[in-house]
């Protein structure tokens, strides 16, 4: 039996490439004080504080730590969830990416309502996605062009005297628009805006943001170009398919989105080339921008001995189930050895991962019993790094394995091909 072998790290351990994240979740509510929707929030600690210096960087990371790296249902349930837009990220296809029954495009206050801005705004509403002006304290010309295109506006009272909001809220009732009161902070302002008519409510007078964290891991930049660039020459699917193979975090990524497609139906997600038929090229290239966006700086993937661990398990027990006579779940195969250190990578159970991912259930029964076909390759190759002779042995002689040189070889090939990565 060969002696090269990826030690496991410490899952509580922190390295460059797997940062934790912060997310703030800010509730709005209605009305009779029922839970509407979030406003999702750039946060830099898990104290209530943020550090915005980049609107692009800020907004991006808040998408990709919502929809990538927590989930969509970890990070709004149910609901909808307001995400701050500047005017450049407004304007880039990366909108596209996101799940349009579950957000409201947020304009923040600063971004110049021009022509061209207003005509995106009309074909993002007439496109599905829901829209809303934040900070407003009084309408321009500019921004009463906008109105018949936005759900929402998000009036800022503690920038406002009582008879100036009072004033407000009369120029916008003829508008077909829900009114929310952002910044309430005490009892006597919650019921004057109420009293006044507004639909929605947000402030630290009915709930402070929460935070919700992580640890968030980094594919190499230039794997994320790479990516980029063959969906953009349209190459062939199995060339497209190897360089999403070689960053499992990645992988995880278009997974969970994959899901978020699907979850209403009955398919399952079985491998990664299914996961790229459901969500299609050009929402994966917005996902990795997304990434490219939230990520400002290269990051080495071997820094992070998890992402490399979960490199070898794949390749490996592809290897084994091609070799065995196994070759119809050799996808299946891939994924279940890089699924197998999410659990550790993301620091999450492994339940929990499995629940916001759709896959079939031979996938499922592996990961949490070792069952079946995929669950005994699993066994097989965790033998090895533990160096578990006895397991080895009995689960190789379970699979049929007998030629213990040719398993050396795969073996080498596939620690080899990680660390290619």
């Amino acid at each position: 039996m060969t002696k090269a072998r990826v030690s496991k790290p410490d899952p509580g351990s922190t390295g460059t490439a797997r940062d934790e994240f912060f997310l703030g979740r800010q509730p709005i509510v209605g009305r009779e004080g029922e839970l509407v929707a979030y406003e999702l929030l750039f946060r830099s600690s898990q104290h209530d504080r943020a550090m915005v210096v980049d609107d692009v960087y800020a907004t991006a990371t808040v998408i990709k730590h919502a929809f990538s790296d927590l989930g969509i249902e970890a990070a709004l349930g149910t609901k909808r969830g307001f995400i701050n837009f500047d005017e450049h990220l407004l304007m880039s296809d990366i909108v596209e990416a996101l799940p349009r029954d579950q957000v409201v495009l947020e304009v923040l206050e600063h971004v110049e309502l021009t022509l061209e801005v207003v005509e995106r705004c009309r074909a993002l509403r007439e496109a599905g996605y829901l829209l809303a002006l934040d900070d407003v304290v009084h309408i321009s010309g500019n921004w009463r062009t906008a109105l018949p295109h936005v759900n929402f506006v998000k009036i800022d009272i503690s920038e406002m005297t009582e008879p100036e909001i009072a004033a407000l809220v009369g120029e916008l009732r003829g508008h077909d628009v829900k009114l929310l009161a952002e910044k309430v902070e005490t009892a006597e302002q919650y019921r004057f805006c109420r009293n006044l008519g507004f639909d929605l409510f947000q402030g630290y007078f009915l709930a402070r943001p929460t935070i919700l964290s992580g640890r968030s891991v980094h594919p190499s930049t230039l794997l994320l170009f790479k990516v980029i660039r063959l969906i953009a020459v349209d190459a062939e699917m199995a060339e497209l398919e190897d360089a999403m193979r070689q960053a499992p975090d990645l992988m995880l990524r278009v997974l969970r989105m994959a899901n978020a497609s699907t979850m209403r139906q009955a398919n399952k997600i079985y491998s990664l080339r299914n996961a790229i038929v459901v969500l299609g090229r050009l929402r994966i290239s917005r996902i990795v921008q997304i990434m490219l966006f939230a990520q400002h700086r290269d990051r080495d993937p071997n820094s992070d001995p998890l992402v490399q661990m979960a490199a070898v398990r794949g390749r490996l027990m592809e290897e084994i189930a091609t070799s065995l006579g196994f070759a119809q779940v050799r996808d299946r195969a891939f994924m279940v050895g890089i699924l197998s250190v999410a659990d550790a990578l993301f620091s999450q159970p492994m339940i929990e991962i499995l629940a916001i991912l759709n896959l079939e259930a031979p996938l499922q029964e592996a990961l949490l019993h070792r069952r079946g076909t995929l669950g005994t390759l699993l066994t097989l190759v965790e033998a090895i790094e533990t160096e578990n002779t006895a397991i080895f042995t009995a689960t190789a002689r379970q699979l049929g394995l007998t030629n213990m040189d040719a398993f050396n070889r795969w073996h080498v090939a596939a620690l080899t091909w990680a660390a290619s990565l």
